[in-house]
């Protein structure tokens, strides 16, 4: 069920009104919103809900021996085991099948790995992570062991189980178990949030890859260097705007349902480097492969050529992440890359040597590599990353233009150029909501709607980052 349709729209309206019809007790508040994400994870499909419930029940019990018992270590170590090995099966089993079968074909071995189709749990990624958190923060006793209903909703609570952002157990679980009525907070950024949500994916989002993303990645050779060129630029505003705009959609749920989610987004093309577009891109990924890949790793305790090491490793990392294929590997090892070679440069030029001589030309150049990275995550396949990569070097002259692509990146450098005015944009129209009287609030709501529908392509937008 898309948090876009009509039908989820209304069913959570009716839902906000049984929740804060029960405002004075918050635990039976968490019963309702455990029965509407696991009845969400089901309406995908009702096995998907089947095995997160089995998994919470592993993970939980796991936990507890990790802090009932004197083997700590030990049951801390399961524990991981179990969570990574779950998510192996699910999301990387075809991958690393075909690969073993290819080596094994090339050994003339003659053994045949069975083909079994795996479908992969909707949002397993994200609430694998959400348990590792937890059982990390009960070794290290950042917080007491919780009840297991806490602990299932904490795993499966419907804004971010889809497509994050991931939450901390630390900073999510004292939400859950409050003592006092929970509040509506900030119910004009909320409103706020979902306007620029609608009009980032429902609208722009899908008219930018319907328009220029889509035909021509399907068939670059087709197409001119410059409309390859404005097409990837043209793809890395549309996975922003689809991203972020899912991110300000859920936000605002769980604002309307008393809870806080982290920050996911932060004007990440403004970024000086590859190290501050990662404090900017998927902020709740970024810092949680930080603290729970990178310094486990050694972090830049062991020495510079450790410190690299480590940081490419986290970065592959980040990559099969995002995918089981060889493609997100490569956009993993492009973005290693490059903050491997940021670091040299650090060292021996001093830490954002360019940035600060001459930041736009830093922020620029930051753009465009993060852009060249977007094609591997953008192409189903890296003979199709060949492929478009290709057709950029070689149809300058030998194809016609089909857009007027010259005018439409100079058009996206102007927009660039501008782009920090966007900084205070959402505070802004928060401030300006305020004024307005709350019952010409689902006024404004349907006007800006009937725009948006008016000029979007048609049918519900999916969201990109749900397929990781």
């Amino acid at each position: 069920m898309s948090y876009l349709s009509i039908e989820f729209s209304v069913l959570f309206l009716i839902f906000l009104c049984l929740y804060w019809s029960c405002r004075k007790w918050p635990v039976l508040q968490n019963y309702m919103l455990l029965i509407a994400s696991y009845g969400i994870v089901a309406s995908f499909n009702y096995t998907f809900a089947l095995i997160l419930a089995g998994y919470s029940t592993v993970i939980f019990v796991l936990s507890l021996l990790i802090e009932k018992t004197k083997y700590q270590r030990f049951w801390f170590s399961i524990s991981i085991i179990a969570a990574m090995v779950n998510l192996a099966i699910f999301k990387y089993f075809d991958f690393f099948s075909n690969a073993l079968q290819a080596v094994i074909n090339d050994l003339g071995l003659g053994v045949l790995i069975p083909s079994t189709e795996i479908i992969m749990p909707i949002g397993i990624s994200f609430y694998t992570f959400h348990s590792i958190s937890y059982i990390v923060s009960v070794k290290r006793r950042e917080i007491k062991q919780t009840d297991f209903i806490s602990f299932m909703l904490f795993l499966s609570f419907f804004p971010s189980i889809v497509a994050g952002p991931i939450n901390r157990a630390r900073d999510f679980l004292p939400q859950i178990k409050v003592k006092t009525c929970r509040e509506l907070l900030e119910p004009y950024r909320a409103f706020t949030l979902i306007l620029f949500a609608v009009v980032k994916v429902y609208w722009l989002s899908s008219a930018i890859a319907d328009t220029w993303v889509n035909p021509v990645f399907s068939s670059p050779a087709e197409y001119n260097s410059l409309d390859l060129i404005f097409a990837l630029y043209a793809y890395a505003i549309q996975l922003y705007l689809n991203f972020s705009g899912y991110t300000d959609l859920v936000t605002a749920i769980a604002l309307l349902l008393g809870f806080k989610l982290p920050i996911n987004f932060n004007l990440p093309y403004l970024a000086i480097n590859l190290r501050d577009f990662w404090q900017r891109w998927h902020i709740s990924l970024s810092c949680w492969i930080r603290d729970y890949v990178y310094i486990p790793l050694g972090g830049s305790r062991c020495g510079f050529f450790r410190t690299q090491v480590n940081l490419l490793i986290a970065m592959l990392l980040s990559g099969l992440w995002h995918g089981a294929s060889l493609n997100f590997l490569i956009w993993g090892g492009v973005h290693g890359v490059g903050m491997v070679l940021l670091n040299i440069g650090d060292k021996y030029f001093g830490r954002n040597f360019l940035a600060n001589r001459f930041a736009f030309l830093a922020k620029l150049i930051t753009f465009q590599y993060v852009c060249f990275a977007w094609i591997f995550f953008r192409s189903s396949s890296f003979s199709e990353s060949i492929e478009y990569l290709s057709a950029i070097m070689n149809n300058f002259s030998d194809v016609s233009l089909h857009f007027n692509s010259l005018v439409y990146i100079l058009l996206l450098l102007v927009g660039y150029y501008l782009y920090p005015l966007a900084t205070n944009l959402q505070n802004n129209t928060i401030k300006y909501m305020r004024r307005v009287h709350w019952l010409f609030l689902p006024i404004i709501f349907i006007l800006i709607l009937w725009i948006v529908i008016s000029f979007a392509p048609s049918g519900i937008p999916n969201f990109i980052y749900a397929g990781f």
